[in-house]
C-alpha cells in the first residue's frame, strides 16, 4: 500500500482579512492612482488654469486652484497616492509656489516609464536613470540661471515685482496683478531682511468692498476685541503713545468661584471683599504710573478696569490674540509683562500713531509709524468669503516666492521655458549613454514637456504645434523661449517678457518629483491591515484610568 505524501502545514502569518497585493500588477496600480490625482490637478496649471470648488462633509465650500490646498481638501486614502500629497505639501512649505507642477511632473515621470515596467525592465534601472537625469537637470539650471544685482535697489525691486506677478498670473487675482504685486513686495521689504519670517505678515480678511479696497498697514492692525461698558468713553486716537503689553487678568473675580472661606463675622467677609478690590486697584495704579496710554492684554480686562482706564484717558483692549500681541511687540518694542509691578520704561513700546478705525463693517485697532516696525498687516477686502480666502492663499504663494528671490536672487524664465531647455539638454546628453539608461533619460526629458503642454491645453492652444515650435527654438539656442498664452504666435522669449520665477522653485520641484517617482517605483507590495469592527475606537486610555474614575472626587479635590 502506497503511503500518501505528508501534508504541508498551513502557515498563517497575517491577521485574517489582511489584504496583500504584490508584483508588477501592484506597481502599475500605484502608478494609475498617481495619474488619477494628476488628472484632477492638471486643469488648474498656468495663467488660464481653472478653479476647483470643493465641498467638505460639513457643507463648507472652498474655491481654489492651489495644488497643495486641493490635495489637502480631497482627503486621499490611497497609500501610494498620498506620496504626491506629501511632496505638494513640502513644496508649499519650502518654496510656496509650484505645487501643481511638482505633482504633474512626478505623475508624468511614472506615466512615461509605465511601458518599460510592463515589458519587465527592473525598477532599479529606471530609478538610477531618473536620478542621473535629475542631477543633470539641476546642474543645467545652476549653469543658466540669471543672478540679479542686489546693489541697485530699483532694479532689484523691479525683479521682485516681476516674480510676484508671475506667481499670481495663474491665480484668481491675476486681473489685479500690479496692485497686489506692489503690496506683496512692500510687505516682504517691511520684514527683517536677515530673518524674513513671513509669519510676521498678518493677514486680516474683511468681507465687503472690492479687491482694490485691500490695503497694507505698515505696522499692526487687529480687530477690536470684546469690550465691557466704559470702552466707548476711552479715547480712540493717540500721537506717540506708550504701549504696554500684558499677560495679566484685570478682572474682579467673584469669591465663590475661586475659594472656600469660612468667616465668623460679617466684618471678616467685608475685609476679604475689600482685599480683592485693593488688589485690582493696586494693579491699575501701577499701570497708570508707567505712563502707558495704550494697554493690551492676552487675558480679559473687566468692566471695573475698563471704566477706570476710561476715566484716566487710557485705551485698553483685553483678550488680544497671542499672534497679534506678538506682532505688536515686534513693531512697537518693549516686551509682554506677566506682572503689573516693577514695570520700567524699557518694558514699554511706542508708535507714532494709534487709532481705532472703521474698515468695512468692523472696527480695527491700528498701530502705525512704528520705530521698530519689522512687521506689517494686509487687510484684504472682497465680496464673498471664499473669494477672500483664495486671495489670501494666492498672496501667501507670492510672498513665499518674493522671500526666496530676496534670499537667493537667482531667477529663470517661467511659462515652460526652463522645462523645454532642460528637456533638450537631457535628450542630447542621453544619446552619449549606452544601455537601457538612455531610454529612461529620454523618458525623463519627455516628461518635463508636460508643463508647457498642459499650459497650452488649459489656454485652448494647439499643444503639439506649439511644442514643435519650442523644440525648434531651443535646438537653435534660444534657451528662454516658452509658451505665450496671449500672443498670436504662441511662443515668445519669456525672459524678455518678464515671466520670471526664482530658480529655487524649479530646483525643488524637479528633485521632489524625482524622489517621489523613485519612491513609488520601489514599492512592489502593499499589505493593508483589516479595518477595525468598531467605527472609530480611538486611542487606548492610560492604565489606571478606570480605577481613578471609580474612586470619584474626594473631599478637597477641586472641581475641574
Amino acid at each position: 500500500m502506497q503511503r500518501g505524501l505528508p501534508m504541508q502545514p498551513t502557515v498563517v502569518l497575517l491577521k485574517e482579512g489582511t489584504d496583500t497585493s504584490q508584483g508588477k500588477a501592484q506597481l502599475l496600480s500605484n502608478v494609475s492612482a498617481c495619474l488619477a490625482i494628476a488628472g484632477t490637478l492638471a486643469s488648474t496649471l498656468g495663467p488660464r488654469g481653472m478653479d476647483k470648488l470643493i465641498v467638505n462633509e460639513r457643507g463648507d465650500a472652498q474655491i481654489t486652484n492651489d495644488g497643495a490646498t486641493i490635495l489637502k481638501l480631497l482627503d486621499i486614502v490611497h497609500p501610494a497616492a498620498r506620496t504626491l500629497v506629501d511632496i505638494a505639501r513640502a513644496q508649499d512649505a519650502e518654496v510656496g509656489d509650484g505645487t501643481t507642477s511638482v505633482v504633474l511632473l512626478a505623475a508624468q515621470l511614472l506615466k512615461e516609464v509605465r511601458g518599460y515596467i510592463e515589458e519587465g525592465v527592473s525598477p532599479h534601472i529606471i530609478m538610477k536613470g531618473f536620478r542621473q537625469a535629475s542631477q543633470i537637470a539641476l546642474q543645467r539650471i545652476k549653469e543658466i540661471q540669471v543672478t540679479v544685482d542686489k546693489s541697485d535697489p530699483e532694479r532689484f525691486r523691479s525683479l521682485l515685482l516681476k516674480c510676484a506677478s508671475t506667481s499670481m498670473s495663474s491665480k484668481l487675482i491675476h486681473s489685479e496683478k500690479p496692485f497686489f504685486a506692489k503690496m506683496v513686495v512692500d510687505a516682504v521689504m517691511c520684514l527683517d531682511q536677515e530673518d524674513l519670517d513671513e509669519s510676521l505678515i498678518g493677514v486680516k480678511k474683511i468681507p465687503g468692498g472690492g479687491m482694490q479696497d485691500s490695503q497694507l498697514i505698515q505696522g499692526v492692525s487687529f480687530k477690536k476685541t470684546f469690550t465691557y461698558a466704559g470702552a466707548e468713553q476711552q479715547p480712540k486716537s493717540f500721537r506717540d503713545p506708550l504701549v504696554l503689553s500684558l499677560n495679566v487678568e484685570l478682572e474682579l473675580k467673584a469669591e465663590k468661584d475661586n475659594a472656600e472661606v469660612r468667616v465668623e463675622a460679617v466684618s471678616d467677609y467685608q475685609a476679604i471683599v475689600d482685599a480683592e478690590w485693593e488688589i485690582i486697584y493696586r494693579k491699575l495704579e501701577a499701570i497708570e504710573k508707567t505712563g502707558a496710554k495704550v494697554v493690551l492684554s492676552k487675558l480679559p480686562i473687566g468692566d471695573l478696569a475698563t471704566q477706570w482706564f476710561a476715566d484716566r484717558d487710557i485705551f485698553c483692549a483685553g483678550r488680544v490674540a497671542a499672534a497679534d500681541l506678538q506682532r505688536v511687540v515686534q513693531a512697537v518694542g518693549g516686551s509682554v509683562q506677566s506682572t503689573c509691578s516693577d514695570i520700567r520704561r524699557e518694558h514699554l513700546g511706542t508708535c507714532g500713531k494709534f487709532e481705532e478705525r472703521q474698515i468695512g463693517g468692523e472696527r480695527y485697532n491700528v498701530f502705525e509709524e512704528c520705530p521698530r516696525s519689522k512687521t506689517c498687516t494686509l487687510l484684504l477686502r472682497g465680496g464673498a468669503e471664499q473669494f477672500i480666502e483664495e486671495v489670501e492663499r494666492s498672496l501667501h504663494d507670492a510672498i513665499m516666492v518674493v522671500k526666496r528671490a530676496v534670499k537667493n536672487g537667482e531667477i529663470v524664465a517661467g511659462g515652460g521655458a526652463i522645462e523645454m531647455d532642460l528637456s533638450a539638454h537631457i535628450r542630447k546628453h542621453a544619446l552619449s549613454i549606452p544601455g537601457k539608461t538612455q531610454l529612461v533619460m529620454t523618458a525623463f526629458a519627455k516628461a518635463l514637456e508636460v508643463i508647457p503642454r498642459q499650459i497650452c491645453d488649459n489656454a485652448g492652444l494647439d499643444s503639439t504645434d506649439i511644442l514643435n515650435k519650442l523644440r525648434m527654438k531651443h535646438a537653435n539656442g534660444f534657451k528662454w523661449f516658452g509658451v505665450d498664452v496671449d500672443g498670436s504666435e504662441g511662443v515668445r522669449d519669456n525672459m524678455d517678457a518678464f515671466v520670471w520665477e526664482p530658480s529655487l522653485v524649479r530646483i525643488n520641484a524637479i528633485s521632489s518629483a524625482t524622489e517621489a517617482a523613485c519612491l513609488i517605483l520601489s514599492v512592489d507590495e502593499t499589505v493593508r491591515n483589516p479595518q477595525s469592527e468598531a467605527p472609530n475606537p480611538g486611542p487606548k486610555a492610560p492604565p489606571g484610568t478606570a480605577q481613578r474614575a471609580l474612586r470619584g472626587r474626594g473631599r478637597g479635590v477641586p472641581r475641574r
